[in-house]
């Protein structure tokens, strides 16, 4: 297949149910680790094609669901300096912090633009040179080599202005932390096939063969979903465990080299807090001494910036597989996406804000 309209036809997804249904004898509970593939899920409706041996659960792919309170409270407290220009992707504008938001701040008068790429941040540093220009590089591993290039950037325009606020998490540590706990309902994993496409997969190898669970790499239309969740099946039904690439027009098993020696020369990998899940070891990047001059955490006084987060929000156990949005009390309630208390009410690929959208 060349073509998008391919990997939706009608007929390819029906004949990909008919096998999933003649393939599995028991149930079986699969996650999808992006939240690109849980608004395609949702978007599409794949769930009714599905027999009800198959429980589709949604994981925390979603980078902006992610980002820990802190992270937005130091952005919004750097937003209000003086001379800072904040540059930041639009749906980071609206994720909350303890009391507001990057887009309140904005009209509030502070100068908070949105930017496509973080080189437009780059751009806006070399043309402002009398401001202090932060791009808040959110992400996982897809989106880290665009951030550290963004570094690699200004150091060769010589800019002084320019850093960015780096809040960067990791995929394998993430599934290690789902499937070692011991509410984990987990028994395969849809793996995001972006972020493969820039590591690679030999990293999931491991967690496979450990927790004896199958992980496929699929993409994010229709049809792309449906084989990584037959495929998965298969392998539960058969007791195999292995990883199993059904992205291969993207996915390599060894990634892209460039990318990854790109982000590798900036970052170093760190602890990091997950918003609604804790502290996962070796679970993100964090800016290498050498480059600390472009680290906004050194370059402002950040300490002591963050409050507890919503106890209403159950956005954690959304994140884990653990929980639906429609269990959220606030859901649709007191929160939803003009009133959003957590981040995946929010984001373009956050579960709450799929089931908002498409499955009220």
């Amino acid at each position: 297949m060349k073509f998008v309209d391919e990997y939706r036809d009608i007929k390819t997804v029906k004949a990909l149910a008919e096998k999933i249904k003649s393939a599995v004898t028991q149930n079986w509970t699969i996650m999808e680790i992006c939240g690109g593939q849980t608004h395609s899920i949702m978007k599409y409706r794949l769930q009714d094609f599905l027999p009800k041996e198959i429980t589709l659960v949604h994981g925390p792919g979603c980078p902006v669901c992610v980002t820990p309170l802190e992270v937005i409270d130091k952005a919004h407290f750097i937003a209000r300096q003086e001379n800072v220009i904040m540059a930041s992707f639009g749906d980071m504008l609206r994720v909350p912090g303890s009391d507001t938001d990057l887009l309140k701040i904005k009209a509030e008068g502070g100068d908070v633009r949105i930017v496509y790429s973080p080189l437009d941040a780059v751009n806006i540093a070399e043309k402002n040179p009398d401001k202090k220009v932060v791009f808040l590089a959110v992400g996982f591993e897809t989106t880290a080599p665009a951030n550290a290039m963004s570094v690699v950037e200004a150091k060769r325009r010589n800019l002084t202005n320019f850093s960015i606020l780096s809040s960067h998490v990791l995929v394998p540590p993430a599934m290690h932390a789902i499937l070692s706990s011991q509410r984990s309902l987990i028994q395969g994993f849809l793996a995001a096939g972006h972020v493969c496409t820039v590591m690679g997969y030999e990293e999931y190898i491991p967690i496979a063969e450990k927790y004896k669970t199958p992980i496929v790499i699929t993409g994010f239309e229709p049809v792309d979903i449906l084989k990584g969740i037959l495929a998965c099946v298969e392998q539960l039904e058969n007791g195999e465990y292995f990883v199993e690439n059904e992205y291969k027009r993207m996915v390599k098993k060894e990634g892209n080299i460039p990318a990854q020696n790109t982000m590798f020369e900036i970052f170093e990998i760190t602890d990091r807090n997950w918003r609604g899940i804790g502290e996962i070891q070796k679970s993100g990047f964090k800016i290498k001494e050498k480059y600390s001059d472009f680290d906004a955490e050194t370059l402002f006084d950040l300490e002591g910036l963050s409050k507890d987060e919503p106890k209403v929000c159950i956005a954690g156990e959304i994140m884990q597989g653990l929980k639906k949005p429609f269990e959220c009390p606030a859901f649709g309630k007191e929160c939803n996406p003009e009133n959003p208390l957590g981040s995946p009410m929010v984001s373009s690929e956050g579960a709450c804000a799929a089931y908002y959208r498409y499955n009220r």
